[in-house]
């Protein structure tokens, strides 16, 4: 009895150095509602994910859906703007609590940081000038067709992986640079979502759509590696604001009106 009664006492004593050796689990929610900030980190010029309005005002699908949720968590939201390529490293420094963007959440991006469900869908296509002779996405992969697609994004990838031929430009800035070289005719042809090549098919003029989707991606938001907490938030507001119609309004608006007579 008494050698269980020792060994017990040295147990005990293990656990408690355990428990206070051991480092506190970080938990960027309750870290978010005492500060009392929502950081998010957005695209500098993604439209229409993310954009300056006529009034220097930032807006955009994945602005409002991150203002809706600082709402919803009874913060402030602060808005920081990045280049594409600066989105997940401004997270991982933990300058940002939060990416709101239109990023598929790809088996490497996943393997950095964690991704919300799907908040929204992107159909992937490509497109052209007017007077190009290509009618459908398959006929550019070839020698001497230059495509234009967004750096370090799934266009990029996807430019790359079905159409092995062609030679891919990579921009920074959004997709309008993209655009606008397409318009301007530098390139032969851009690869970008269906939305965002609608859009431009009205602000350029002088662009069509190739027939066939190239891919139909996934769009999430993504958090810190360890921010469970604050990842199973997002998850469960995606499924309740999708039960009540609110985001699915939200992405119509954003996806299928003339949104820019409004900014």
């Amino acid at each position: 009895m008494l050698k269980i009664k020792q060994w017990l006492s040295v147990a005990g004593i293990a656990l408690a150095a355990a428990a206070v050796a051991a480092p506190a689990q970080a938990d960027e929610l309750a870290d978010i509602l005492k500060r009392g900030e929502l950081r998010v980190a957005v695209q500098t010029s993604g439209p229409l994910m993310s954009f300056m309005d006529k009034s220097g005002k930032r807006t955009g699908l994945a602005v409002e859906v991150a203002k809706r949720m600082a709402d919803d968590l009874g913060v402030k939201l602060v808005l920081q703007d990045y280049e594409w390529k600066g989105l997940i490293p401004a997270l991982l420094s933990g300058k940002a609590d939060m990416v709101a963007a239109d990023m598929t959440p790809t088996p490497q991006r996943a393997a950095q940081v964690l991704f919300s469900s799907p908040m929204f869908y992107a159909d992937t296509v490509a497109v052209v000038p007017k007077d190009s002779p290509y009618k459908s996405y398959a006929e550019l992969d070839k020698e001497g067709v230059t495509v234009g697609v967004l750096g370090a994004s799934t266009y990029a990838e996807v430019g790359k992986k079905m159409l092995p031929k062609a030679t891919m430009k990579e921009f920074s800035g959004g997709s309008a640079p993209v655009g606008q070289a397409l318009s301007s005719g530098r390139l032969d042809a851009g690869i970008m979502s269906l939305s965002t090549a609608n859009q431009f098919l009205v602000d350029f003029g002088n662009l069509r759509v190739l027939d066939g989707i190239m891919v139909r991606e996934p769009l999430a938001f993504a958090v810190g590696p360890n921010a469970f907490r604050l990842k199973f938030w997002l998850d469960n507001w995606q499924t309740l604001k999708t039960a009540d119609n609110t985001l699915p309004e939200q992405v119509k608006y954003w996806y299928s009106t003339d949104w820019k007579k409004d900014h």
